[in-house]
């Protein structure tokens, strides 16, 4: 029986356990996935023990991403781009892989409610420079964009992450991201605003052309301030749902060796279970 787990400090909110369950019970798997709670302090001594905790790998979550890429003895390119690992697996050598799966669920998501979506252009705004926007910005380079745009109300911010990214990758200004909005063939939020609880996210989307795609990695709720205002106006809009459910499937694969897939049962049950509107 092959045991893997989602970790990080707290843990008992995370959904992980149910999109897992849902696929081992599927393909009729003896496995399990547990919530395991484990304290950024232990973290780097614990991912680096992995088979002695009886795990062929796991998921990790904040506060932890950075000690599990310390721990990994083998990095992917996604990983080492982003610097921050989310899934961890033993090879059959018994050597601790890291990788960062996050882009490939944005890219998964867009791919499956949206085929074709790149065909559309090759220039992005990316609202926000914080660890989701490194993800993202990875994902778009890898995919062929050769614009994206960063925007974030701290400039240095988001010059830092273009100068990490390269000659490809433009910082902006959030206070000129009207103009830049003309530019784009894709618009994405990677900030916390728009999330129940948080400050809802405001701009004049005017300038946006109208076969420019509009996504939101908030998810709860699914229909953010930002893809109401892109619907109203009629341009293409994905939630960020179909991104947490997407960047499971790597790790699943890695564990159980079956490529599971994201079907619409899997969402409506994970909507049902968050009470998502």
């Amino acid at each position: 029986m092959r045991n893997a787990a989602v970790t990080g400090h707290p843990i008992g909110h995370s959904k992980s356990p149910l999109i897992h369950g849902y696929w081992l019970k599927q393909h009729g798997i003896e496995g399990s996935y547990i919530a395991q709670d484990v304290p950024p302090e232990t973290a780097e001594t614990f991912y680096g023990s992995l088979a002695k905790h009886g795990l062929v790998g796991c998921n990790v979550t904040i506060p932890n991403k950075e000690h599990a890429y310390k721990a990994a003895e083998k990095l992917d390119d996604a990983a080492k781009t982003i610097g921050a690992v989310n899934t961890l697996w033993l090879d059959e050598d018994g050597v601790l892989n890291g990788s960062n799966t996050d882009g490939l669920g944005f890219l998964g998501n867009l791919d499956q409610i949206l085929p074709d979506w790149d065909n559309n252009g090759n220039k992005a705004i990316v609202l926000g420079a914080g660890g989701a926007s490194r993800a993202i910005i990875w994902a778009l380079l890898s995919r062929g964009f050769t614009e994206v745009y960063i925007a974030n109300r701290t400039l240095e911010k988001a010059q830092k992450l273009a100068d990490h990214f390269g000659p490809n990758t433009i910082a902006v200004s959030w206070d000129t991201l009207g103009e830049t909005l003309g530019e784009a063939d894709l618009l994405v939020n990677t900030t916390s605003l728009g999330m129940a609880g948080q400050p809802e996210l405001t701009i004049d989307l005017n300038n946006l052309s109208k076969s420019a795609v509009v996504t939101d990695i908030v998810y709860s709720p699914l229909q953010t301030n930002l893809l109401r205002e892109a619907k109203a106006q009629g341009n293409p809009s994905v939630d960020g749902l179909g991104m947490l459910l997407h960047q499971a499937v790597p790790g699943f694969e890695k564990w159980f060796g079956v490529r599971p897939h994201v079907t619409a049962e899997l969402r409506e049950m994970i909507v049902k279970e968050m009470g998502l509107t």
